[in-house]
């Protein structure tokens, strides 16, 4: 008996939404295909310069992260006015001159995030650093993590990833910053949002 009421439902399921599916199915398809057109392709790696300092590095799409990552050595963090700072050195190899750049940095502590790995718990302190991907500038999220021994400096996480458009796992260097950048000096200071 409980076979022939699931039976009942099934049917009546199908009669009623069938109608539905084929009047909206289509729409819906076409609705999801330009969705998809519209949006840009990035390839897996790209360039993209670090705006207070003008330097083009690699960056890595990673569909993993939600928070995009950053190379950043002797992190110490402190109190200053009653706010979190963070103070940091960042490496970073300019891809147009092979340069290395060394620069010690200043910046307020938007918030910290809690990262598990392979290690345990880590705790790391999250800045906003301009960059520009392709022909626009992104306020970006980094959180501070020595990657020494890393191919990339800089990944780029889900929340960017979002607005950049789709990732081609197949290709890299899809496309080139062109931002006009103006180099600044060693601190930066957090967004006015922020303060």
């Amino acid at each position: 008996m409980n076979n022939d009421k699931s039976n009942f439902r099934h049917a009546l399921f199908l009669f009623l939404i069938a109608p539905l599916i084929s009047l909206f199915g289509p729409q819906v398809a076409a609705a999801a295909k330009t969705e998809k057109a519209e949006l840009p392709v990035v390839g897996w790696v790209e360039k993209a310069i670090v705006i207070p300092l003008g330097v083009t590095v690699k960056i890595k799409m990673d569909t993993g992260a939600l928070t995009s990552s950053m190379d950043a050595k002797n992190i110490e963090t402190f109190k200053k006015e009653g706010r979190n700072w963070v103070r940091f050195r960042l490496h970073l190899t300019d891809e147009k001159t092979g340069e290395d750049l060394y620069r010690d940095m200043e910046m307020r502590v938007k918030r910290f995030v809690r990262l598990r790995g392979a290690g345990g718990m880590d705790r790391r302190p999250v800045v906003v650093l301009p960059l520009c991907i392709g022909s626009k500038i992104y306020e970006e999220s980094f959180t501070l993590r020595d990657r020494d021994n890393m191919l990339y400096p800089v990944l780029i996480g889900r929340r960017t990833l979002e607005e950049l458009g789709m990732v081609d796992v197949r290709r890299t260097f899809v496309t080139q910053p062109t931002c006009d950048v103006d180099v600044n000096a060693d601190v930066v200071e957090a967004p006015a949002s922020e303060k």
